[in-house]
């Protein structure tokens, strides 16, 4: 009897063990969560053996192999190799117009992962990267059963547009820093990175027809750094490099205010300044006797603070415009994306009747290089191209402004997506002067529904910036955007009905392991479970 009871008890906690190790598909921790998920029985298990299959004739489609198989190979120790014969891990192209919609069907035998574009197939190999055990972030081999739950999933992007901004003017972020960014945005699915290139505290992004702006508007950042800048060949390595994880580089160049550090660079752009229309070549270069001859005053001084509002163009001096002109040309030549930001927030200083001509002269130049223009939500305020964008960040008047003009809306609104704001009044590092946003905060809220008037049809996308006044280098970086990037990327991927906190939060605290064993220093919220 004695031993009947005690192989009764071995069985039972054998079967408990079984169940406890062999978690169905959706009980993944998948973020952002796909739009449908369908449990199977059994599993896949990469082996030695496994490989990838690419099938289709897409332009990058090896690349997105390899970049899957680059994943696989350090924490597995496999050889994974690629190539359009044989594989149990599929990845197929399918007819179609490019889509970011994709399908994966796992099986004992294979893992097939569909998509008619290949950002969707891109996609889905994020999706099954996160199937596997949180071990295959580590850098190293290890010894695991790598095992992913049977099933399908069906998956579509709720919004076109996902993305993040970072503010690489107030603190000049190094170009690996802005890679490492993009790896991570890319995890998620956003597939928008808004570079915010040009501040009071400093000009990003060399200028070769103006010079003196990383010269001097580049030499320093908030609080007195060295500061630093982008050539136009490392910006260009930059756009590539995004290109390859489906990002698109949006560059925002902030005017007419915000503009410190072009007026610290060339006096000549001053506000009051009376300068004849003419040979504006001539009047760029502005030899010291050609300065004295018109009075040109004195450049400004360099600003290092945090204060806003106060800096503004010469809105009715032509040589602005030759300016702007030159600076969207070039910027333009190297961003093969649609977008050009042309900023537009707080210009305090600027009267309203220039502030909205400067505005409109700018959106043409903008047009007339074959971008369409974003601008922070006061451009609103302005009569808008066809087409051009308004950023929610702050006033609902304004957004609404743009709809009734038929513009769409890019939603950032800073109580809810501002990644530099404090969780709350014990964070070492942020802001607050929008809000404290929690982790549920930022997680718990619906575009479509954060502004009364403002529907799906009128909403571009979702994006979440990240300024840096009080972010210096990577590490504080980590601690304000994650986890909170993953929240808002949710947000912009999944729908609404298929959202919940209770959900998202043990997703999440799966994710933060994983972040644990890559080094990334995230903000433990106390909303979660870690």
């Amino acid at each position: 009897m004695k031993k009947t009871i005690w192989t009764l008890l071995l069985a039972g906690t054998f079967a408990a063990s079984a169940c406890k190790e062999s978690p169905s598909l959706s009980d993944s921790a998948i973020i952002p969560l796909p739009q449908e998920i369908n449990n199977a029985s059994g599993s896949f298990n990469l082996t030695p053996e496994t490989g990838i299959k690419v099938v289709g004739a897409g332009v990058n489609l090896t690349e997105i192999g390899e970049y899957l198989a680059e994943k696989l190979r350090p924490a597995t120790s496999f050889d994974v190799p690629v190539s359009n014969e044989a594989g149990q891990i599929v990845l197929e192209l399918a007819d179609g117009d490019a889509s970011e919609a994709y399908e994966i069907r796992i099986s004992e035998e294979e893992v097939k992962i569909t998509s008619s574009g290949e950002a969707g197939l891109f996609y889905g190999v994020q999706t099954f990267l996160q199937l596997l055990p949180r071990e295959i972030a580590h850098a190293s081999a290890q010894s695991v059963d790598w095992a992913v739950p049977a099933g399908t999933i069906k998956d579509k992007p709720t919004f076109g547009y996902r993305g993040s901004m970072l503010d690489v003017a107030r603190h000049f972020m190094p170009v690996e820093d802005v890679k490492y960014y993009i790896d991570q945005m890319a995890v998620y699915k956003l597939n928008y990175l808004h570079l915010h290139l040009t501040d009071d505290q400093g000009w990003r992004i060399e200028i070769k027809s103006w010079p003196k702006l990383t010269e001097i508007g580049g030499s320093t950042e908030v609080g007195g750094g060295e500061g630093g800048y982008y050539t136009q060949e490392e910006y260009k390595e930059i756009v590539a490099y995004a290109a390859e994880q489906f990002i698109t580089i949006v560059p925002e160049v902030d005017m007419p205010g915000h503009t410190n550090a072009v007026l610290a660079s060339y006096g000549e752009l001053n506000p009051g300044v009376n300068l004849p229309d003419g040979d504006l070549t001539t009047v760029t270069k502005a030899p010291l006797e050609y300065e004295m001859q018109l009075k040109v005053p004195q450049a400004s001084e360099l600003y290092t603070g945090i204060e806003v509002g106060w800096s503004t163009f010469n809105t009715d001096f032509e040589l602005t415009y030759a300016f702007v002109d030159s600076v969207v040309r070039e910027i333009s030549e190297i961003t093969p994306g649609p977008y050009f930001h042309i900023g537009g927030d707080e210009s305090h200083v600027t009267e309203k009747d220039d502030y909205v001509y400067f505005v409109e002269r700018v959106q043409d130049i903008v047009s007339k290089y074959g971008k369409t223009s974003i601008g922070w939500d006061e451009v609103a305020t302005a009569k808008l191209l066809p087409g051009n964008v308004a950023q929610f960040w702050a006033k609902e008047e304004n957004a609404k402004l743009a709809k009734d003009q038929g513009n769409q809306i890019l939603i950032s609104p800073a109580k809810k997506a501002y990644l530099d704001m404090q969780y709350d009044s014990t964070s070492r590092i942020g802001l607050h002067w929008a809000a404290y946003i929690e982790l549920d905060s930022a997680y718990i809220w619906e575009p479509t529904e954060y502004t009364s008037g403002i529907t799906k049809e009128n909403i571009l996308g979702v994006e979440a910036p990240l300024w840096t006044e009080t972010v210096a280098n990577r590490v504080d970086l980590d601690y304000l955007v994650f986890p909170r990037l993953t929240a808002i990327a949710e947000v912009a991927w999944t729908k609404k009905e298929r959202r919940s906190w209770e959900s998202y939060s043990r997703r999440v605290s799966a994710h933060g392991k994983r972040w644990d064993i890559q080094g990334v220093g995230f903000y433990r919220s106390p909303k979660v479970n870690w």
